[in-house]
């Protein structure tokens, strides 16, 4: 059985730059430690991806602050996981949900879904991976996982157990 984590733009600005959270900071840790002790699982991460005009876009005029410009610093997949990034595969996206993430998991038994933020993107990516694949098993873990608010984490994780993605316990 072939396992993939996918990690979900764990970059500096979700973190502790322009979007950070004190609950994104408090979940890298336990994420470091999942991924340390995840030997057989293949890597994918994501990296939410803007350019310089991005108060231009409709996404930027729904949420006015600047995050993820390329090439900047808070665009970067935080430095905790940087002993991860030499094996894994990075996938750049524009929007909350990848449409290329289909084609990169579709090899896999198993995805499992962690990172920032719950109620954005990992959501977004968790139903469009179930609709691609419904009889793949696609899971979160949501301690490894944080939102916007810890309400928002939580209503997050109750539709994706609608949805019938697995909730680790």
């Amino acid at each position: 059985m072939s396992k993939c984590i996918l990690v979900i733009d764990v970059q500096n600005d979700f973190v502790d730059g322009a979007l950070g959270t004190k609950e994104a900071v408090e979940m890298l840790p336990r994420l470091v430690e999942k991924l340390k002790n995840e030997k057989d699982a293949s890597l994918v991460f994501t990296q939410d991806t803007h350019k310089d005009n991005y108060l231009d876009t409709n996404e930027g005029k729904h949420l006015p602050v600047k995050h993820c410009i390329k090439n900047t610093d808070g665009w970067r997949i935080a430095p905790a996981l940087s002993e991860f990034l030499k094996k894994a595969e990075v996938i750049e996206k524009k929007s909350f949900g990848s449409t290329r993430l289909p084609s990169v998991v579709a090899k896999y038994d198993e995805v499992e879904l962690v990172g920032l933020c719950t109620d954005i993107c990992v959501i977004s990516n968790a139903l469009l991976l179930k609709a691609f694949f419904p009889e793949k098993k696609i899971s979160v873990d949501p301690t490894c996982c944080a939102g916007v608010t810890p309400e928002s984490h939580n209503s997050a994780i109750e539709v994706m157990k609608l949805c019938q993605v697995d909730i680790a316990e």
